[in-house]
């Protein structure tokens, strides 16, 4: 009797064809991937790459922009920001404020993403002062300058807060400058997420 025929899968790439003795000789890939396939949400490149050697690689070629979060609440949003600065190969995420966020819309990136907490704005600010990068804040606030016109250093630190109120006033002040997004509709702001993206691709388009 034959046996069934081993379905693929929806997404990713099924074994590696061949038994152990026939896997490529390389260190980087994971016996257990090569064994039963990979569905990771990751690019081609990284198929059956250990997710330690797929971290490695992209510290080799990470952006010199950080990102940063005030985590007012627990907002889904931070998870989807992590997301972006994992696609667009940001240097490091920080969490201002609660340890805990909802990793949910991270879909996982989080694990190829570096992310670094700050129990307050005081402690993200003097980091940033040591480590000598500019720190931008992206609100819509009276002031701000268009995002698309504003200078955006190659080294810097792009500050977000939370859905709804923005950034605190104390976060504010820690930051060199101020960038918004231009609009055009009824609505007074864009999803957080969202935002966060538009300028990260901004920086991209400049610098990457």
């Amino acid at each position: 009797m034959n046996a069934e025929p081993v379905a693929e899968p929806s997404h990713g790439v099924g074994p590696w064809p061949g038994g152990p003795g026939e896997w490529p000789d390389d260190p980087r890939l994971d016996p257990d991937l090569l064994a039963h396939g990979d569905t990771r949400n990751v690019v081609d490149a990284y198929r059956y790459w250990r997710m330690d050697a797929i971290v490695a690689d992209l510290d080799t070629r990470r952006h010199p922009f950080h990102v940063a979060i005030e985590n007012w609440q627990h907002d889904m949003n931070i998870g989807s920001i992590v997301r972006s600065a994992n696609a667009f190969l940001a240097a490091e995420v920080h969490i201002i404020g609660k340890r805990r966020w909802n990793r949910r819309g991270a879909m996982v990136t989080d694990r190829y993403q570096h992310v670094r907490h700050h129990e307050d704005v005081a402690t993200f600010t003097a980091w940033a002062r040591d480590a000598g990068i500019p720190v931008v804040a992206v609100d819509n606030l009276p002031g701000a300058v268009p995002v698309d016109r504003a200078e955006l250093p190659e080294r810097c630190v792009l500050l977000f807060g939370q859905e709804g109120p923005g950034l605190s006033a104390e976060a504010l002040a820690a930051a060199s400058g101020t960038v918004e997004i231009t609009q055009y509709g009824s609505t007074r702001s864009i999803n957080a997420s969202a935002a966060a993206a538009v300028v990260m691709y901004e920086w991209c388009r400049r610098w990457a």
